[in-house]
């Protein structure tokens, strides 16, 4: 009685189709199981990596800074970090120390320098450029005082007739903004010239032990600013995140207990700069999982119901066998090992392959960001979890099955019944009953939406409700489906008779044909409205930032630019121009230079002929100001403030760079004469350059630039994007998963039938059909098929991407609102699909007709 489940592995070999189908299901569900968890821990590392790179590179751990501390102090604070710091897993600390400004500096005999006494460990190791001169004992000068005032290497300067020691390099002024390793020093390090005084400079120090002596030797009773902090390794994943903010908490609190030992305890005050960052990551890490978490459980409960379909199968295949099994004594649950023992290791081997896919392909569908160290032991949970799952629900389906049927001697009556009651209960009721609901939950997503708000809460039931929308649409075409053909034998199209007989078969197959409908719409569908949404989104970051910076980069400067008294540096005037603002009389008035505008600004979604045309038309001649009227409104007025004639409208633009939607006019500065230029309050250059390029270029004529600087990298938080794309990233890949399922059931549905196929088709050329009309006559059933599930899913998906994509815009106070990117490539790359499929299901029908020996199909 052990043979057939000894034999079991081996006797699975008889129907590879099923071993297939078996190993596949449970493939695609760990796969999508251990794919959500990879997802959300890659969010979290992603969304760290990018907290990273928008604070100082030595903000990761603890900062311990404080403005004027007694000169005699500083040095015992920087003594107990720098003990304390190896106990907790820091390098030593990177100490920044300034003195106030000091007065009556001398060089040259001259004492009306005033100079900043600086030290920074590691600055003078190629964080300085030393233009001359060496970085020996002694101290660094800038070379913009040092070139204004013809300083030379080895002046002796003196402070208050105190001499300090000589000057043994010109190192060239830290830019503004600093470089990325003086982030945290910016406001002491770097001089500000908007002043234009050329006196100010900040002397570095070569060693400490230089500023320590020179501190004491000039009396100096406190320090302006002691700042200490660590460049650490940029954090990676969240859990290495969090471990660097305890490890920080840990060293602030020893500091702070050995200083107050002493009876410092005020004399320092440490921080954590990058704790918000990493609430910040783990909320986005949340969000995702949160998200995704309704999509997983969708698609595991699908794998779940292919387990149990595989179930049946084999049960129907194996009937006589366990009946005969059952009638020897053996009970529903040893059956129900049977097809454990027989269906588990192909069970098995799918489901792993499934959670190593996940992970080794994380790099094409997941954020890119790094794994937590537990996230891969935590998908494996998860896929083993499955595993288990399918396996009891194996078993179980057969206990119950066979226990029903040969112990309590049930008729099948009841079952198929069940069957019909489930084919015929409105099921498309309840999805779109679901559907609305997620869709009223959507409505409020926007609401939170707003400055302030890093990352708006989602509702998970929101994020299910375009997969409802898709599902219903699905059913609903199934059923429509289901009628047509049940109804399709009144239909005589014997004239054309290749199409009739596609008819037939797809009339005599009604279930497989309208269960890959739906999943072949549910598929393609999903996968639309997924990449619609994240790629939205995507687009959305990159043309709300256009439209907010303008360009690339946006400098305000000083009005000699704008009037033209000083021309833009030949290294930037081919990718620059130049803007001013005026408000007033209730509009936005943007001046800006025809000639020069478009090889700068952005346009964002703007037509650039369109834009370019109008932009010409500034030139011309009128009773008013020519100008292009944007986001115009019933009471926006003509009226122009500086005294201008009145605005003379030469075309309209929904939005215009810089401006936005506000109502507003865009003019020529042909437009204003030489006294209304200068009236122009705020001036600014738009720039394809970096903001590096831009700066350095107008300092080195003599502009300043105003502290009002911004890119379109750092304009925007874009994590907020970032979150709704990789939530919907993985919308898409359900959709892909589920295109794989619904081409394996239509490959199924042709291999089930092939012996009938063959028959039917042998048949039907010896009745004296062509090769190439009974061919047409299988790509016409096929083709129809995924026509159908091709064409519904592209445009309920398209459809509900296009609704849903400004629901989840998280910046919807920045114009322009995100909108749907064009679904051209995804339609015709699913279509090319969907004809590769057809045409393989076809010639897999051909060939079992063309390899037919009608004889034995008859006789069998």
């Amino acid at each position: 009685m052990t043979m057939p489940w000894r034999a079991a592995p081996k006797a699975a070999l008889t129907s590879p189709l099923t071993l297939i189908i078996a190993a596949v299901t449970t493939l695609l569900a760990c796969f999508l199981g251990t794919a959500a968890v990879l997802q959300a821990s890659a969010a979290g590392g992603a969304a760290v990596t990018y907290q990273s790179g928008m604070v100082c590179p030595d903000y990761y751990g603890p900062v311990f800074s404080k403005d004027n501390v007694p000169a005699a102090v500083a040095p015992q604070v920087v003594d107990s970090v720098r003990r304390n710091a190896p106990a907790h897993g820091f390098s030593a600390p990177v100490t920044s120390r300034y003195t106030p400004y000091l007065f009556g500096t001398e060089f040259n005999g001259d004492p009306n320098y005033k100079v900043v006494l600086a030290h920074r460990d590691q600055a003078t190791q190629g964080h300085l450029d030393v233009a001359s001169g060496s970085a020996g004992a002694g101290f660094l000068l800038g070379t913009v005082v040092a070139g204004a005032e013809n300083i030379k290497v080895g002046a002796t300067p003196s402070i208050k007739g105190t001499p300090i020691p000589p000057v043994t390099g010109l190192y060239r002024d830290l830019p503004d903004p600093a470089p990325r390793w003086w982030c945290s020093q910016q406001r002491n390090a770097v001089v500000s010239r908007l002043a234009n005084d050329p006196l100010d400079s900040v002397m570095f120090a070569h060693d400490g032990k230089t500023f320590d002596d020179t501190v004491r030797a000039l009396g100096i009773p406190t320090i302006k600013t002691l700042h200490m902090s660590f460049y650490e390794a940029p954090p990676k994943t969240v859990s290495e995140a969090e471990d660097l903010q305890e490890r920080s908490k840990a060293l602030i609190a020893a500091v702070k207990a050995d200083l107050g030992s002493r009876g410092l305890g005020d004399a320092i005050v440490g921080s954590l700069p990058f704790e918000r960052s990493v609430e910040i990551s783990k909320q986005a890490e949340s969000n995702v999982l949160i998200s995704i978490l309704p999509l997983a459980a969708i698609s595991i409960l699908v794998g779940c119901a292919g387990i149990g379909t595989v179930a049946l199968q084999w049960y129907q295949r194996r009937h006589p066998q366990l009946r005969l099994l059952s009638a020897r004594g053996s009970g529903p649950g040893a059956l129900g090992l049977l097809a454990v023992a027989e269906l588990g290791l192909p069970i098995v081997a799918g489901g792993a392959a499934g959670a190593v896919l996940a992970r080794l392909l994380l790099g094409l569908y997941g954020p890119p960001g790094e794994l937590d160290d537990g996230a891969t032991f935590w998908g494996s949970l998860v896929a083993a979890a499955i595993l288990l799952i399918s396996l009891a629900l194996l078993a179980g389906v057969i206990s119950v099955r066979t226990h029903r049927e040969f112990e309590l001697g049930r008729v099948r009556s009841g079952g198929r019944k069940k069957v019909k009651f489930l084919a015929f209960f409105p099921w498309e009721l309840l999805t779109a009953g679901v559907a609305l609901l997620g869709w009223n939950r959507l409505v409020d997503y926007s609401k939170g939406s707003r400055i302030g708000n890093p990352l708006p809460q989602v509702d998970p039931l929101a994020l299910t409700y375009p997969v409802f929308v898709v599902l219903t649409v699905g059913l609903v075409a199934a059923r429509l489906a289901w009628l047509a053909l049940h109804a399709s034998h009144r239909a005589r199209l014997w004239s054309r008779p290749a199409l009739q007989l596609a008819i037939r078969r797809l009339a005599s197959a009604r279930a497989p044909v309208t269960g890959v409908l739906v999943i072949g719409t549910l598929a393609i569908g999903t996968l639309a409205t997924g990449i619609g949404i994240a790629r939205g989104q995507e687009e959305a970051l990159q043309t709300k930032s256009a439209i907010f910076v303008g360009a690339e980069t946006r400098v305000d400067t000083e009005s000699v630019v704008g009037t033209g008294k000083v021309t833009l540096p030949a290294s930037v005037s081919g990718s620059t121009t130049i803007v001013g603002e005026l408000t007033g009389t209730g509009n936005v008035v943007l001046v800006v230079d025809p000639r020069t505008f478009r090889q700068a600004a952005t346009l964002g979604p703007l037509d650039g002929a369109e834009v370019d045309r109008l932009l010409s038309g500034l030139s011309g001649q009128g009773a008013g100001v020519p100008a292009i009227r944007i986001g115009h409104d019933a009471a926006q007025k003509t009226t122009l403030p500086a005294g201008l004639a009145d605005a003379e409208a030469i075309g309209e633009l929904p939005m215009f760079p810089i401006i936005g939607t506000k109502a507003g006019y865009v003019i020529s500065r042909e437009s204003l004469t030489e006294a209304q230029l200068r009236t122009v309050p705020k001036w600014s250059v738009l720039s394809s350059s970096s903001m590096t390029q831009v700066t350095e270029a107008l300092a080195s004529v003599g502009v300043v630039t105003a502290v009002n600087r911004v890119t379109r990298e750092s304009a925007l938080d874009a994590l907020p994007f970032y979150v709704v794309s990789w939530t919907f990233s993985f919308m898409a890949l359900l959709g892909a998963v589920l295109g794989v399922v619904a081409v394996l059931s239509l490959l199924v549905a042709v291999e089930v039938r092939r012996r009938q196929n063959a028959l039917a088709g042998a048949l039907v050329l010896r009745m004296g059909m062509r090769p190439r009309a009974l061919l047409a006559s299988h790509l016409m059933e096929l083709g129809t098929l995924s026509g159908l599930a091709v064409v519904i899913g592209v445009v309920c998906g398209v459809s509900v991407a296009g609704l849903s994509v400004p629901r989840f815009d998280p910046a919807t106070f920045l114009p322009p609102q995100s909108a749907l990117p064009d679904p051209t490539p995804l339609a015709l790359t699913v279509l090319a699909v969907g004809v590769l499929v057809v045409a393989l299901a076809g010639w897999i029908a051909m060939r079992s007709v063309r390899t037919a020996r009608t004889a034995e199909l008859i006789r069998a």
